[in-house]
């Protein structure tokens, strides 16, 4: 197999996520119209909340994931097979263990999903029936999975997320087809569990199929030395997983609880919006997952430093517009695919924007945090953020609403995890002063709510038919912060940086295409 360097896999990696996901993201869309046409906002509703519950079920796999593919990065930047076979196996018998122990939870919550649903939602489908079909789907993973990582330890997360939209756009296609001719859910939830099955048997034939040693039966077993220190990480992970899945999956059910499941099919379509935008721009970090680790272990301090700091500014500048586009641009998308009466007022979409801004900017910390092992530090942060946003949840979640369960989430990331993870990696990772990030992270923030305002008040001018808003305001919001950023960023060391990255990307797919 030939060897790339780290430039070229990244190139390929992110090349492949964004091809992938720009045909799937069409395809998510017109698959979206086409199910709220066929059905009702219930179904909306019951996918939302199922999709949240086997979230929280999904806990249950505790950080091993991270863990075993940083425990890659080292034998794999030495061609260690053994080591390599050793890990996966481990990987293996844990994620089995894990299936089951989602399976068994899984179906123990089947007694309470009448207390979640308060209100019986207008379908003719078992519900019972629906949510077991989830729990499927979800258990089914465990067993096939955990190959995949090895392929994005290996920095080839081009060939997971490559069958990944494959399977996607067949299946949505598929899903599309069902839809129109039979309008039922039932058949639009059979080919999602089958694209997973198939998805999930190719990515592990593939990974076997390439790194044949990784089936070696005759593979020594880790010491009880590397499984206990293996363990400590997969322990710090776990306290970290858990407290952010109620962080991140609850406001669903939350929302269901005051607010009724046709107000989570309506919220739905926003975050569909923003849940779009941020899956694009991680294309971006997931693709360069592999690459980063790779440095970690291999480069010095100061280049270390020199790519996280490029990283960081490219991170804003991609949550920045992104965030900008969501408070603005997305009512009228809205508006637009789904009618009218799915419109909410602006104050949803400007929260849900805050709270995309502030997830997303943790990205290159997170990146950089789990490719250097970073495991232990705020392993007990998001218990905190966890207890503030369940508290404000209930405090605010009758009186405001939707907005006020939202906002409980930006205001418990503000005052934990916001600041914690970047002074970790700056203080134990990249071994720099904290406050160095802060200053950046206070005058990124600055510029942004500069452009927001100007983006606000140039959109307020668009009272046109809905179609032509929504041109105008993505001109809009396209045009005023690319301008500002260029203007404001031109001259710092790290947009020289992707500047002389971006003209690197852009000879190599020259030379290959000449």
């Amino acid at each position: 197999m030939k060897e790339r360097s780290r430039t070229e896999y990244s190139l390929i990696n992110i090349f492949t996520g964004f091809l992938g996901y720009g045909i799937n993201t069409v395809l998510g869309f017109v698959c979206r119209i086409i199910f709220v046409r066929c059905l009702s906002a219930d179904y909306l509703g019951v996918s939302g909340l199922f999709s949240n519950i086997l979230t929280m079920l999904s806990l249950a796999e505790l950080g091993i994931s991270s863990a075993i593919i940083y425990a890659l990065y080292k034998p794999i930047a030495e061609k260690d097979e053994k080591r390599i076979t050793s890990l996966m196996h481990f990987y293996a018998k844990a994620y089995r263990i894990i299936g089951v122990i989602v399976a068994v939870v899984g179906l123990s919550m089947l007694p309470f999903l009448n207390i979640i649903i308060r209100d019986q939602p207008a379908i003719k489908e078992n519900l019972y029936l629906i949510y077991l079909m989830y729990l499927a789907n979800t258990v089914i993973s465990y067993f096939f999975s955990y190959r995949g990582s090895l392929l994005t330890a290996m920095q080839r997360n081009y060939i997971v997320v490559g069958y990944s939209y494959v399977i996607t756009i067949v299946q949505s296609i598929i899903q599309m087809i069902f839809l129109l001719v039979t309008h039922e859910y039932l058949s639009y939830l059979i080919i999602q569990m089958v694209g997973g099955i198939i998805y999930n048997v190719w990515i592990s034939h593939k990974a076997c199929k390439d790194y044949p040693y990784i089936k070696d039966k005759n593979y020594t077993p880790l010491t009880k030395r590397e499984t206990k220190d293996l363990l400590k990480d997969v322990k710090s992970l776990a306290i970290y997983k858990v407290t952010g899945v109620l962080v991140n999956n609850t406001d669903n059910i939350v929302i269901t609880y005051f607010n009724g499941l046709i107000s989570v099919g309506l919220a739905s379509n926003y975050l569909l919006f923003s849940g779009t935008l941020n899956s694009l721009v991680q294309q971006t970090f997931n693709a360069l997952t592999g690459s980063v680790g790779n440095l970690n272990a291999t480069a010095t301090e100061s280049r270390r430093y020199s790519f996280f700091k490029a990283l960081n500014l490219a991170n804003f500048w991609l949550y920045g517009w992104g965030a900008i586009g969501i408070a603005f641009v997305s009512g009228d998308l809205v508006k637009w695919f789904y009618g009218a009466n799915y419109v909410m007022s602006l104050e949803i979409p400007v929260i849900l924007a805050v709270n995309f801004y502030m997830i997303g900017m943790q990205q290159a910390v997170y990146t950089f945090k789990n490719t250097l092992g970073l495991f232990k530090y705020g392993q007990y942060i998001l218990i905190f953020t966890a207890a503030i946003n369940l508290s404000l949840d209930i405090i605010w979640g009758k009186s405001l609403g939707i907005f006020g369960i939202y906002m409980a989430t930006a205001i418990a990331r503000l005052f934990t995890n916001t600041w914690y993870e970047p002074y970790a990696v700056y203080k134990h990772g990249l071994h720099q002063k904290p406050i160095l990030y802060l200053v950046r992270y206070i005058g990124y923030l600055v510029v942004l709510t500069f452009v927001g305002v100007i983006c606000f008040v140039l959109c307020g001018f668009c009272n046109f038919g809905v179609v032509t808003n929504v041109v105008m305001k993505i001109v809009i919001c396209s045009v005023i912060p690319n301008v500002v950023f260029i203007i404001v960023f031109w001259k710092t060391e790290e947009f020289q940086y992707l500047f002389a990255f971006a003209k690197r990307f852009a000879g190599k797919i020259i030379k290959h295409q000449l």
